[in-house]
């Protein structure tokens, strides 16, 4: 039986080279312009029909409602979506799922993603919105959860307050804080990568749901 070689890999090799081209290359000091277009406001009224708007386009559900109607609105889209056991982040309202008369399970960091895998649906708050792309971020917060949490189920039902979208991406993301986990939700998750054949729930939920709650 012939002994297996020795010596560096084939990686190893490859990377070595990399770090020697970068060692023997001169050093620039490189400043990227960052002239945004940032402090742009929209009419509540405007922001809101925007972002519904775009929301729409990208295939999501938008329901409206005011902030004492949030269990209300909670509870009638989980039941028209079917969603009997829900996960939540652990920091999410309670008072937000108290009209939901079916199991509602905290998530915790030790729940394998089989687990999240059996949830029904998940309910999460947000941290911004861009009415201009119809983008939700989330930022790992206490009431938005892990990122895994608004990842695996196959629905996400997502509460946004109005006052936190934002006329465009700049606004949005000088709502946010740096090093913070972000995710950015554009509609349920889809790709038409193969053959240009629209598939949705690849690599996130099929079904997106978006209560805007309008006066807050």
């Amino acid at each position: 039986m012939t002994a297996p070689a020795t010596g560096p890999s084939a990686r190893d090799i490859v990377l070595g080279r990399i770090r020697d081209a970068l060692a023997l290359a001169p050093r620039r000091e490189v400043t990227v312009p960052r002239a945004y277009r940032t402090g742009r406001t929209l009419p509540a009224e405007e922001r809101l029909a925007l972002f519904t708007d775009r929301l729409t386009d990208y295939r999501a559900r938008v329901h409206l409602c005011t902030a004492d109607r949030t269990a209300e609105v909670v509870a009638r889209v989980l039941g028209e979506r079917g969603a009997r056991v829900v996960g939540v982040p652990a920091g999410l309202d309670p008072g937000w799922l108290t009209e939901h008369d079916g199991e509602v399970r905290v998530d915790t960091a030790d729940v394998p993603a089989a687990g999240l895998d059996a949830l029904d649906g998940v309910v999460t708050a947000s941290a911004a919105g861009c009415a201009e792309t119809g983008t939700i971020f989330l930022d790992g917060s206490p009431d938005q959860g892990r990122r895994a949490l608004s990842l695996v189920p196959d629905l996400h039902v997502c509460v946004v307050d109005l006052s936190t979208v934002e006329a465009g991406v700049p606004e949005a993301l000088a709502r946010l804080v740096p090093g913070r986990p972000t995710t950015l939700i554009s509609g349920p998750s889809a790709t038409s990568d193969i053959e240009l054949e629209r598939v949705e729930g690849v690599h996130g939920p099929r079904t997106l749901d978006v209560i805007v709650r309008t006066d807050v």
